[in-house]
């Protein structure tokens, strides 16, 4: 029977919540990017989500009697699983500041592709054909959602792919399949016998390697984004929570599922992203927006039929 008569598994579940985490973190960020930079408001998901990571560790970690494996294979696949996450960030923010706007943010989100495309080379394990034809499918209706916020067209988009603002996208949509593919590694190298304590440990490890790294890129190239940030604590808090939430959700359903399987799941962000707009900001719709939404649905659906 599939998967979409046994709504109860797991990694859809902290996939969904994942997800949904993401969206609201996303909006709770927006109130820090009129005081911060947009990497000070990015440094908050890090820094501020790194006690709660390590609370949450400490926890699993005592009230389980799992033994873990902390081999080499562990540290070089989440440091540099770690260390890709904040270079997609970074190739992101690039793409945003060239001309073409709207082509970097498309070519951003061929991340689920490009998972699927490291997980069968570094890890080995294969993607159904179903599963691409779900991928590919939620990538159009992600191009039509990113084609409404411009002018530019599909055409214009699919045949865009050589302008630098594309090829930043891309290399921020490599970096970040791979940091997925990575961290799955990791927590599948630690040999734990479920998956709480495994990807919390890869969760935390991450974060603080993050954390670190980012701090100091603000503290030499944006002085006094530090101490903003700290000023900014009270809702940088708020957005650490929600973004723990988040990362919990993710880490734990790639550690229990193929990381592919997950990133295409995980684009019911983009609806709850739509459906936010709809009914809470009454934004108006284009047949264009509805079109995307419903491609994006249709693949989940697909990929759940699996």
């Amino acid at each position: 029977m599939g998967i979409l008569f046994n709504l109860m598994e797991a990694w859809i579940i902290f996939t969904v919540v994942a997800a949904f985490s993401q969206n609201v973190r996303n909006g709770l960020q927006k109130s820090l990017n009129s005081v911060l930079s947009t990497a000070g408001a990015a440094y908050t998901r890090f820094a501020f989500g790194l006690p709660l990571a390590l609370i949450y560790w400490l926890v699993l970690y005592y009230l389980s009697n799992i033994q873990l494996n902390w081999s080499w294979v562990f540290w070089s696949y989440v440091f540099v699983g770690g260390i890709a996450q904040v270079l997609a960030m970074v190739a992101l923010l690039r793409s945003f500041s060239l001309r073409g706007f709207a082509v970097g943010t498309a070519y951003s989100k061929t991340e689920t592709l490009q998972t699927a495309f490291f997980t069968i080379i570094i890890l080995g394990e294969n993607v159904s054909g179903q599963v691409l034809i779900a991928i590919i499918v939620s990538l159009f209706g992600v191009f039509l959602l990113s084609i409404t916020k411009s002018f530019s067209g599909l055409r214009d988009i699919l045949f865009s792919w050589m302008q630098h603002a594309a090829l930043y996208g891309l290399a921020s949509a490599g970096l970040l399949g791979l940091s997925s593919v990575l961290y799955r590694g990791a927590a599948l190298s630690l040999n734990g016998e479920d998956a709480l304590l495994p990807a919390a440990s890869t969760l935390l490890v991450a974060l603080l390697i993050q954390t670190t790294l980012m701090s100091f890129y603000l503290a030499y190239f944006e002085k006094g984004e530090l101490f903003k940030v700290w000023e900014s604590r009270r809702k940088a808090a708020v957005v650490g929570i929600a973004s723990m939430l988040g990362s919990v959700g993710w880490f734990t359903a790639m550690t229990l599922q193929n990381a592919a399987y997950v990133r295409a799941l995980g684009q019911v962000e983009l609806i709850f992203t739509f459906l936010t707009s709809v009914l809470i900001f009454r934004e108006r719709i284009t047949k264009v927006e509805i079109g995307g939404a419903v491609l994006i649905f249709g693949g989940v659906l697909i990929l759940l039929l699996e």
